[in-house]
């Protein structure tokens, strides 16, 4: 296989990244009133390690065990940022929270120059910047007064520190992998993940009625545990091995537009016309980073 060609399959990863992902903000919203946000990681975790495990398992090797302190430190990165962003769809709305999702390049291109001297191209650069500036339109909802203000709340400010986990997780993941099978990999991130989380809820996750919590509950626990946890570490652990950080993450320029799609089809509404511009802003650049990936480049 070519390097490009391998270079377009983790772009095809991504697509379908983001196309999982932005479920999980319209799910988390509707299932956030009626579980804790520890706990509902927790079985997230759970349930993707029951299913990434009964794969993966018969494949571990003892080498692969060796700096172990690493999968906590990933998984963890992971937690907090499905932990804040369940905190954060109690605050704010799921809209507000995928639009700040696509300032996660940004700081994953920061992060991947300071730990692997990844180079940013003025295009790649450029489109960071427009995106980010989409992004803002969308949260603040088309209000340039309240733009200018940078009346970020409560919700805002939390998922943006989950976001900076998630950025700093993909250089991470690519620096740390040292030559472990990416199935293998997976499963081991989620299980630093589970253990995490387990540890800082403890006394959540013992407080919860598991008996009374709402099918609604269960089925975002499923939708988040085999498709935006087990599926999607793999697909941005595939993908972190073939691209750059900030292109890895630069697909989250799409979420936004997935976010609104789900809710307007669920029966949430849709957003105001003048929000849509914020929303093309977002993924327009990501046209430009696919433009920018010549096979002579390594950065692509």
């Amino acid at each position: 296989m070519t390097p490009r060609a391998d270079r377009l399959r983790g772009h095809g990863a991504m697509v379908l990244f983001a196309l999982l992902i932005s479920g999980s903000f319209t799910l988390g919203d509707m299932a956030a009133p009626h579980i804790d946000p520890a706990a509902l990681t927790a079985l997230r975790f759970l349930i993707a390690a029951l299913v990434v495990g009964a794969v993966v398992w018969p494949r571990i090797r003892p080498a692969h065990l060796r700096a172990a302190w690493r999968y906590p430190i990933l998984g963890g990165l992971m937690a907090a940022y499905f932990i804040l962003m369940f905190e954060a769809l109690r605050l704010t709305d799921p809209v507000s929270t995928g639009a700040l999702f696509t300032l996660t390049p940004l700081m994953s291109a920061g992060f991947g120059w300071l730990l692997l001297r990844q180079i940013t191209t003025p295009l790649t650069a450029l489109s960071l910047l427009a995106a980010g500036l989409g992004a803002l339109w969308v949260i603040f909802r088309a209000d340039l007064g309240a733009l200018l203000r940078l009346g970020l709340g409560p919700g805002e400010i939390l998922f943006l520190i989950g976001c900076g986990c998630h950025a700093l997780y993909t250089p991470l993941a690519r620096l740390w992998k040292r030559g472990v099978p990416l199935p293998v990999y997976t499963l081991a991130v989620v299980l630093g993940g589970l253990a995490v989380t387990l540890a800082y809820g403890a006394g959540r996750l013992a407080a919860t009625d598991w008996a009374a919590l709402p099918p609604i509950a269960w089925a975002t626990a499923l939708y988040l545990g085999v498709v935006t946890t087990a599926v999607t570490f793999f697909l941005v652990q595939f993908a972190t091995l073939r691209l750059p950080a900030g292109k890895v993450m630069a697909y989250g320029y799409l979420v936004p537009s997935f976010v609104i799609l789900w809710e307007g089809l669920l029966g949430h509404g849709w957003v105001a016309g003048q929000v849509w511009l914020g929303v093309l802003g977002t993924a327009l650049p990501l046209l430009l980073l696919l433009g920018d990936d010549p096979e002579r480049r390594d950065s692509a």
